[in-house]
């Protein structure tokens, strides 16, 4: 706190007092309370909102914009009060009377009184809202542009404040997360078996799938020793215990597991942010959508996938969430540290590297992989209660049939054989695009190729595409794994800011669900690129066949 309240201090700001506090509400536990008090100033407040504010929050962070903005219209109309009053003490000095002042300035006669007759210290705001009309007659506005960046050196301490707080929404950018992937399951519904259910659905899954931050389902937790039998075994781990049925594992990529996971190279911090978060979807591009196949372009490999038009499918976007970031975040810190030894100089410290065969690289081999497994086993469970919720609005099992059509990751790192060599293939915003006979590819697929899954966006649709010959000859049995952005998610929010775009979908019969308006907003389909021109694309470079397309019923989102 005293680094904190020195941190602040540099940046021009007054700090009034930094103190303890017992809490002695609780006599059984009595806890003690840190405080820093900022100077309540108009000009102290004016520098918080401005030039620090709350990047963390993003209620928050638009109150002290709204804030900054008030402060900045109230010291004008102060100023104007001021320099009118200067007027009227001019006026009078050349002889015009009270009346004749205040008529010609169009103030009130007492403000001409008491600037003649009393001696002022300061002004008072007349007229002027108080904040909270402020920020009710201004419920949308643009209030700051970057105009420049300029990169400082600066070898000191960097505060990363995590706030236990639903108004606050702590995210950290710019990490590579492990095995984010896609899961498709496959149903015998079909569209006209899904209708009367849809809205019924849409609910029960946002309840009983969690997404945001954390799990708030209570009914599955795991244990630390579970959760590290967990990145040592995979989705197979679950399996074993109910949470799917056997033949899931075959049809994932590495049959959800990757061997040479150790738990034991994940920090604590890692398991820490792991724990409620196994089961949970996450925010941002994370999604879990109903769709149907509403076009089929290759009948062999859809009859070997099992897809026919208008049958039901679920698609399932999430990785290994808080765990997989902090895995990231502790070696990237641990390279930057001993790039030095090995001769790497960098460009950029989130390029950090170390060599696959230093202890470091070892290490992160083994705690990637770790969260690789957590990733597969995390839209395992997703994927029971994927099927919980069928049941629960009246599909029994046998009516659903929801079956893993695959499930494979666009970012992770793997060995692989390729040319006749061993590499170690680094697939980020890729994914795995292997070719008919290979051995990996499950039986029932091999003759045609791997599934490639593509998501699109929520408001138009998904692509199912096959593995093929040349992906294995000229991009090492790699694909695109999604649309991709157009717009920024600043962008994306500013246009969709006077829209209702949950509206818009339900009209077009795409029912979303989702925690915040913020997310869908950032989320919107004119957010992405049309799909199926990056499609059209990788099936033109020949790494890819175009198999299905599938139209979304149900988005539901953090």
């Amino acid at each position: 706190m005293e680094d904190l309240a020195r941190l602040v201090a540099s940046l021009g700001l007054e700090v009034q007092d930094l103190r303890e506090e017992a809490d002695w509400e609780e006599p059984e536990d009595p806890s003690h309370r840190f405080k820093l008090i900022l100077r309540s100033t108009p000009e102290n407040l004016a520098r918080l909102y401005e030039e620090v504010g709350y990047a963390y929050a993003p209620k928050k962070a638009r109150l002290a914009l709204l804030a900054a903005l008030y402060l900045r219209l109230k010291q004008a109309h102060l100023a104007r009060r001021e320099a009118m009053a200067a007027e009227v003490l001019a006026l009078r000095e050349a002889g015009e009377k009270v009346a004749a002042i205040a008529h010609r300035l169009g103030v009130s006669r007492r403000f001409a009184e008491r600037t003649l007759y009393e001696k002022r210290g300061a002004f008072r705001p007349q007229g002027f809202s108080t904040f909270p009309e402020f920020v009710a007659a201004n419920p949308g506005m643009l209030f700051d542009r970057v105009v420049a960046v300029e990169r400082v050196p600066y070898g000191g301490r960097v505060y990363d404040l995590s706030m236990a707080h639903p108004d606050h929404n702590f995210v950290a950018e710019g990490f590579v997360v492990s095995n984010c992937g896609v899961r498709l399951l496959a149903s015998h519904l079909t569209l006209e078996d899904l209708l009367p259910r849809q809205k019924e659905l849409a609910d029960t899954l946002y309840r009983l799938v969690p997404s945001g931050v954390g799990s708030e389902r209570r009914d599955v937790r795991f244990s630390k020793r579970e959760l590290k039998e967990i990145l040592k075994e995979g989705a197979g781990w679950l399996v074993k215990r109910g949470y799917g049925y056997p033949e899931d594992v075959r049809f994932i990529e590495s049959q959800g597991r990757l061997p040479w996971a150790n738990p034991d190279k994940v920090s604590e911090r890692a398991f820490e942010r792991g724990a409620p978060q196994i089961g949970t979807l996450g925010s941002g591009n994370h999604f879990l959508e109903v769709q149907y196949v509403d076009e089929v372009y290759d009948l062999e490999a859809a009859e070997a996938y099992g897809l026919f038009k208008g049958q039901i499918t679920v698609l399932i976007h999430t990785g290994s969430r808080g765990l997989g970031h902090q895995v990231c975040q502790d070696y990237v810190e641990r390279f930057l540290k001993v790039a030095p030894r090995y001769g790497i100089e960098l460009v950029d410290k989130q390029l950090a590297a170390a060599p696959i065969k230093s202890p470091e690289g070892q290490d992160y081999l083994q705690a990637m992989a770790a969260a690789a497994n957590f990733a597969f086993a995390n839209r395992q469970l997703i994927a029971h209660f994927v099927r919980e919720a069928f049941e629960k609005v009246g599909f029994t099992p046998r009516d659903h049939g929801l079956r893993v059509l695959y499930d494979l990751a666009h970012n992770n790192a793997k060995f692989e054989e390729h040319r006749g060599r061993r590499v170690l293939v680094h697939r980020k915003g890729a994914t795995r695009a292997f070719g008919p006979g290979h051995p990996e590819v499950p039986e029932e697929y091999r003759r045609v190729g791997q599934p490639v899954l593509v998501p699109g966006d929520m408001g138009r649709y998904s692509y199912v595409l096959a593995g093929t010959e040349k992906a294995m000859a000229v991009s090492f049995g790699s694909s695109c794994h999604g649309a991709g952005r157009k717009m920024s998610r600043h962008q994306a929010k500013k246009v969709a800011r006077e829209r209702n775009l949950v509206k818009e979908l339900a009209e077009r019969g795409i029912l979303v669900r989702a925690a915040t308006r913020a997310t869908v907003d950032e989320e919107m389909p004119e957010a992405y690129k049309d799909v199926s021109l990056v499609v059209e694309a990788v099936e033109g470079a020949g790494i890819g066949k175009k198999v299905a397309r599938l139209r979304p019923l149900i988005v539901v989102k953090g």
